[in-house]
């Protein structure tokens, strides 16, 4: 049994967090974190979590969570992770951070990208990037796990195969993603307010998001990256994201090439489901599939008019994206079977 903590765990994604780890055979929940909420029983802002838990929010006192945790999940704002993770490192804690603080392996991409310098680049070349499909092997010994970003988890996987096949431009490859309200967390702001998000589809940050970092980070293969234009939307729909990639072709490909190449990568791989169906309403990827629960579905289409192959990608934003991830690491790092915990469907109707 291993003592977990959450640091940060008032959000949506600290409550999916505890949702998962009070029913894990292997982890004891030890410590939940907030500031404005200490004291507090977990359910009074997790009602789903009544009787299931007893647990009470915390002042987030590192000091105390080193000792009581063996690891500690991060489930902080971006820029605010680096500096209680490196505490937590000196005390020999292991750290799971839900931020994009490690994600990128270069100190100097975090001006580019986030517009503040790194404030422990020390610890970037420790840091793990979290996405099991393509790092188990280093997650296994990690001490530091950067979880992935959840447009870059949908992007990258479904793109890969098409990348390694070769048969694509490399230079432009155009992500079009879509998610849902809760992308956005607990924050209220105009944007969130029921009138304005109602039945929209809004374009945001249509130039230089974060994720692009590291979509092209990981999809750098044989030391070739790619050029990654990504525009994301948020659409009126609570959970989920659909990644849609556009590739163009430098050659001629057949789908059984492209089943090849998917199956290659992910017919061993849990959470990865490869979806390409000739009959019936679910033919391709659908985020409404995939709610509730910790796998990606991946898909393709080739149109041999614009000559340009289509990928698609879709995941639930909490958990595949963030906290389901985080748990799959979690069970890599402790040696057991990764869907511990885990392994469940989504649920329908949304």
């Amino acid at each position: 049994m291993k003592t977990v903590g959450i640091i940060g765990a008032s959000g949506y994604t600290g409550g999916e967090l505890l949702r998962i780890l009070v029913n894990h055979p292997q982890a004891e929940v030890k410590a939940a974190t907030s500031r404005e909420n200490a004291g507090d029983p977990v359910y009074r802002l997790h009602p789903q979590l009544r009787k299931l838990t007893d647990l009470k929010f915390i002042e987030p006192d590192v000091e105390k969570i080193a000792e009581t945790c063996e690891f500690v999940f991060l489930a902080l704002p971006h820029g605010a992770s680096a500096p209680v993770a490196k505490k937590l490192l000196e005390h020999g804690n292991k750290v799971i951070d839900l931020s994009a603080d490690f994600r990128l392996k270069s100190k100097d991409d975090y001006p580019k990208w986030y517009g503040w310098e790194h404030p422990c680049p020390e610890l970037l070349d420790q840091a793990v990037f979290g996405l099991p499909e393509f790092h188990r092997n280093e997650i296994r010994n990690a001490k530091l796990i950067a979880n992935p970003g959840c447009i870059a988890t949908a992007s990258i996987l479904s793109l890969a195969p098409a990348i390694k096949t070769g048969a694509v431009d490399k230079s432009r490859a155009i992500v079009d993603a879509k998610i849902g309200s809760s992308g956005a967390g607990t924050h209220v702001s105009i944007s969130s307010h029921h009138p304005e998000h109602s039945g929209l589809v809004r374009p945001y940050k249509p130039v230089m998001h974060r994720h692009t970092a590291e979509i092209e980070q990981e999809l750098t293969f044989n030391g070739v990256k790619p050029t990654i234009a990504m525009t994301p939307h948020a659409i009126d729909m609570v959970r989920g994201i659909m990644a849609t990639g556009h590739m163009f072709l430098n050659r001629e490909i057949t789908n059984q090439e492209l089943w090849k190449a998917f199956r290659e990568l992910y017919q061993n791989e849990p959470f990865v489901r490869i979806v390409k169906d000739v009959k019936g309403l679910h033919q391709l990827p659908d985020p409404m599939n995939v709610v509730g629960s910790n796998f990606c579905d991946v898909g393709f289409e080739i149109d041999p008019h614009g000559k340009r192959v289509i990928t698609f990608g879709a995941i639930d934003n909490l958990l595949k994206g963030a906290a389901g991830q985080a748990i799959q690491n979690f069970n890599i790092m402790i040696g057991v079977d990764e869907t511990t915990a885990i392994r469940f469907p989504g649920v329908r109707p949304v």
